[in-house]
């Protein structure tokens, strides 16, 4: 009976405990997320209760698991120790990353909650990423350092591991300087606020904004949900386009190639009653222009203005639709043409005043300086 009742004790005890523990916790936090509803850290802590419980019921089975009076527990107590310190040991990591995220994040929660500035928000969401991604890599290291050396052979060749951790320091350093580069460009980039989660920018000929952010690659979606993977080495040693630096709003410009007759001051006016209706266009600014001329076309600028980069290709690409619509109804003599019709010369005698010289061919034809046209043998243009 007793060899019945001692496990059940002991365990039953453990799962009691822990239970009662991790409710009783559980119940605290959510009173102090009532009284301080300013701030997160409370209610988001509540999800460390898992973690929590895990630690617990393993420290208490590992602290008297001995107390079983069990012959097959007796028999392979070191195993099942053994077993119990590693979930110890993993669980306890387990609860440390938990809680360092919970802390990172409510105070990324209240910052951001607290400023209006867009481009610091974002900034402080990429290096509190990689703040919480290095936590989590140094975390895991510790843990299975940890467990490694519970072993007993293990200890014996930590020992002569750090005997020559020097030179193991060397070869691992010369073997892994692109990973090294790809992690203190990680960090440059965390702090030296070069770029940000969110940022829109121009990489490689590629559109796309910046979806993630790790200490050796970062990952660009570009417009068509496409993923672009890059070192982060790339943007410390290679010119980028950031779009969103200093602000995000911007100005876009579209060009039309129109005919010399177009109607610039009507197109002017089409434009400001068609911004009126596209709702991409924040109000800030606008104008039409023409800003360079050929000889068969003449090229007109129009500049509008969005609070971001998705917003102006939208007022960009709605204006120029518009724009070439109403054109093509109400104005298609300003569309650009091909002139195939033989070109009007001035008469004999102006062409001679002109250019000093003599009668002109034209056409097979000899035409006098007095204007008198007189045959002339076909050229093989006739």
């Amino acid at each position: 009976m007793e060899s019945v009742l001692r496990p059940l004790i002991v365990i039953g005890g453990s799962v009691v405990i822990t239970l009662l523990v991790g409710w009783l916790v559980d119940l605290l936090l959510r009173r102090a997320d009532s009284r301080h509803h300013e701030t997160p850290l409370w209610g988001l802590l509540r999800r460390c209760r898992p973690p929590l419980q895990v630690v617990l019921i393993t420290a208490l089975l590992r602290s008297s698991y001995r107390q079983m009076g069990v012959d097959w527990i007796r028999d392979h107590r070191a195993g099942i120790g053994q077993v119990l310190t590693l979930v110890l040991i993993g669980a306890s990591a387990w609860l440390v990353v938990r809680i360092a995220a919970t802390v990172v994040e409510a105070s990324y929660a209240r910052y951001a909650t607290a400023s209006r500035d867009p481009a610091r928000v974002r900034r402080v969401r990429t290096q509190v990423t990689l703040i919480q991604r290095v936590v989590i890599a140094v975390v895991t290291v510790v843990a299975i350092a940890a467990m490694l050396l519970t072993f007993p052979p293990m200890r014996a060749v930590g020992t002569s591991m750090l005997a020559s951790a020097g030179l193991l320091g060397i070869v691992a350093g010369v073997a892994a300087q692109s990973t090294l580069g790809n992690l203190f460009a990680g960090f440059q980039i965390a702090f030296g606020d070069m770029v940000r989660l969110g940022d829109t920018v121009v990489v490689d000929g590629e559109w796309g904004t910046i979806d993630e952010i790790t200490l050796t690659f970062l990952a660009v979606r570009t417009w068509d949900d496409r993923r672009i993977t890059m070192p982060v080495s790339y943007f410390t040693s290679q010119p980028f386009e950031n779009w969103s630096r200093g602000g995000v709003q911007m100005t876009g410009t579209v060009y039309f190639h129109l005919d010399h007759s177009a109607p610039i001051a009507a197109m002017r006016k089409k434009l400001r009653e068609l911004l009126g209706d596209i709702a991409a266009w924040d109000g800030r600014d606008w104008s039409l222009a023409v800003t360079d001329t050929t000889p068969t076309t003449i090229e007109v600028r129009a500049v509008v203005t969005a609070k971001d980069a998705d917003d102006i290709w939208t007022a960009r690409c709605a204006v120029r639709e518009q724009l070439i619509g109403w054109l093509r109804d109400h104005h298609p003599y300003a569309l650009p043409r091909v002139a195939t019709a033989p070109a009007a010369l001035p008469p004999g005698e102006q062409w001679a005043e002109l250019t000093g010289a003599g009668p002109r061919t034209f056409r097979g034809r000899t035409v006098a300086a007095d204007g008198e046209d007189s045959r002339a043998p076909r050229t093989g243009r006739g």
